[in-house]
């Protein structure tokens, strides 16, 4: 086999302008059963923030982050960047790959967890952009997932310390730890890892944090009402929380790697407004983003796959994920 020449970071996209808002939601939303009235409900949420999702901004930031590593540390590999919804897209890009000779390139997907739309869609969508490129495309291998990398997780424990800390010293003790997480149809998660891999991210960061185990509720969530999802709804749980006495909250969005609009939206927007409803002071955790841990994973994860006297670390029970996908996983 020829020796990786190359390292690719695949991410969702997001648009970077009005214009960009319903084109971006049509991609995401093609060949899904969504009424047109739901999508342009969502494009309002966009359109707060002047058609702009953080997502694309953070990953150039990483891009560049990531990009010093490689020279400073090694290996000394291309970085190419590439999207499943929107600029630049996934197939382009491996087309460029391919133009420039690339043979054999290591993917990097901007998920810590394995579900379908998190991990195995996005390996459809390699093999979807090696077609287009056609005979000269290369050999494209994701890295494992990373949810319980003790770099991984030491980021997130020091993003949430710094959450604390913005709490008065007196109401750190007592306030309430709530990890958040995209929910998916319960029939998908009944198929993969995704629910099991974030109980045990979410013990191990409040296991660092010195705390009980933190409460892990979802959110985002996009199906009809008749349709089971993984709860409970985050909005929901501070309603109930807000009955038991608690006056603080600090989020954690562990089941993101960068903010975008279930961030910045579902978030800082939604969840803060019903923590005001309900007379709970809220504070958000950062997400990982450029944070030099998550960036130190990357290149370790990396290195672990070229040079088998790496170790390939992993913290709790579970062990590292592992290389290949099977062929019944996260269907």
């Amino acid at each position: 086999m020829q020796p990786y020449d190359a390292v690719l970071v695949v991410s969702f996209g997001g648009p970077e302008g009005k214009g960009d808002v319903l084109p971006f939601l049509e991609n995401v939303l093609c060949g899904r059963n969504v009424p047109r009235e739901r999508m342009l409900q969502v494009a309002k949420h966009y359109e707060m923030f002047g058609g702009v999702s953080p997502i694309n901004g953070q990953n150039r930031q990483l891009i560049a982050n990531l990009k010093v590593e490689l020279a400073l540390h090694g290996p000394n590999l291309p970085v190419y960047w590439g999207n499943r919804n929107w600029h630049p897209f996934l197939s382009d890009t491996v087309a460029q790959m391919a133009s420039e000779g690339v043979k054999r390139a290591l993917a990097f997907v901007t998920s810590a967890y394995s579900s379908y739309s998190s991990c195995r869609q996005y390996i459809e969508d390699i093999v979807r952009a090696r077609t287009v490129a056609g005979d000269h495309a290369p050999a494209i291998d994701k890295l494992r997932v990373f949810y319980n990398h003790p770099l991984f997780i030491q980021a997130n424990v020091e993003n949430i310390n710094a959450a604390f800390e913005q709490l008065p010293e007196l109401q750190r003790s007592r306030a309430v730890l709530i990890f958040t997480a995209h929910s998916i149809p319960q029939s998908m998660a009944d198929s993969c890892e995704y629910e099991a891999q974030l109980k045990e991210a979410s013990g191990l960061i409040a296991s660092e944090l010195g705390k009980d185990r933190g409460a892990l509720v979802y959110q985002s969530r996009s199906g009809p009402q008749t349709q089971s999802w993984l709860g409970p709804d985050i909005n929901d749980y501070l309603q109930q929380l807000s009955s038991t006495g608690p006056t603080d909250v600090v989020i954690a969005p562990i089941g993101f790697v960068s903010d975008h609009m279930e961030i910045i939206y579902d978030l800082d927007t939604q969840a803060r407004r019903q923590c005001e409803k309900v007379g709970l002071k809220m504070v958000r955790a950062s997400t990982v983003g450029t944070h030099p841990l998550f960036i130190n994973m990357i290149r370790e994860l990396i290195l672990e796959r070229i040079d088998s006297s790496v170790s390939r670390r992993s913290s709790g029970n579970r062990g590292p994920g592992r290389d290949f996908c099977a062929t019944e996983c996260c269907r």
